[in-house]
């Protein structure tokens, strides 16, 4: 099967629209994954980017019903800041099924309940014309219309989900990896072998999207933080012979001249690891097939 991986949003912590953020792009984290010979989609966090998406779903649908799965690797707002405004939502018949964590013993349906209270959003969640559907994942296992779901927690504050999607059947694989502090800082209750299983997760990976929102300099002021830079994404893209890599939820501070001096700098570092891995940074409108 051949996929298409396109970026809707790509950057971190809030939405940075402007003449400065205009080329990479200013609305926080959304990537859809589709494939080529039926349409089917899935959704991977439902940052400011979704609503772009949306009007996209919906125009293809001519007013014909929507079924798409969403994938939420976890409750941060730049993560599902966008949710409200996904215009399959309004649509009579659409449904729309929503997969994540519980965050610590909070159901994500509670979660989702809250973001569309009436004291902060007109439209409460049971009032949407479409049927929405709350999954839980509960495994590291499961498959969602057309595509093998993997899953692994990352290193990263509240119960983050790292994904790799392959389609059933066979072809090339895709991991999500966002929001993920790869470097020491931060206690995340996780494993002495998370590392270890982290790159076993990768292995062999043909697109992997990592964070990547600090440079090195950076990061040492940040450290516990949950996130990391650019070069411990490119040293863990070329241990697990990942093919591409996109540099993924970039800081709000940054510019686009300051995107094009990371993405050289990171393009610089893959080169010294001796592997053929194309390093890019995610761009709002990016398109990628498998």
């Amino acid at each position: 099967m051949t996929t298409r991986v396109t970026f809707w949003g790509g950057r971190g912590s809030i939405p940075t629209p402007g003449p400065g953020t205009a080329r990479y792009g200013g609305n926080t984290a959304c990537v859809s994954l589709e494939s080529e010979d039926d349409g089917r989609l899935v959704i991977l966090d439902a940052g400011t980017g979704i609503r772009l998406l949306g009007h996209e779903i919906v125009r293809r649908a001519e007013r014909g019903a929507v079924s798409v799965d969403l994938l939420l690797s976890h409750t941060h707002w730049d993560h599902i800041q966008g949710l409200p405004f996904f215009a399959p939502f309004f649509g009579k018949g659409n449904v729309v099924r929503i997969w994540g964590a519980r965050q610590g013993d909070v159901d994500l349906e509670i979660i989702l309940r809250q973001q569309m209270h009436p004291v902060v959003f007109p439209v409460p969640l049971d009032e949407l014309a479409a049927t929405p559907k709350v999954e839980h994942v509960k495994g590291s296992e499961f498959t969602v219309d057309g595509f093998s779901v993997c899953t692994t927690r990352l290193r990263h504050p509240g119960h983050t989900l790292a994904y790799r999607l392959t389609p059933v059947g066979g072809g090339a694989s895709m991991a999500y990896v966002t929001d993920n502090e790869l470097g020491r800082g931060g206690d995340y209750g996780e494993p002495p072998t998370w590392r270890r299983d982290l790159e076993r997760f990768l292995s062999g990976v043909d697109l992997l999207i990592h964070d990547a929102m600090f440079t090195p300099e950076e990061l040492a002021k940040h450290r516990g933080w949950g996130h990391s830079s650019f070069d411990e994404a490119v040293t863990l893209a070329a241990a697990v012979g990942a093919r591409r890599l996109a540099l993924f939820h970039h800081r709000p501070e940054r510019d686009d001249a300051g995107m094009d001096e990371l993405v050289a700098r990171a393009r610089e570092a893959a080169e010294t690891t001796g592997k053929r891995l194309e390093v890019f940074a995610a761009t709002e409108g990016l398109t990628l097939t498998l």
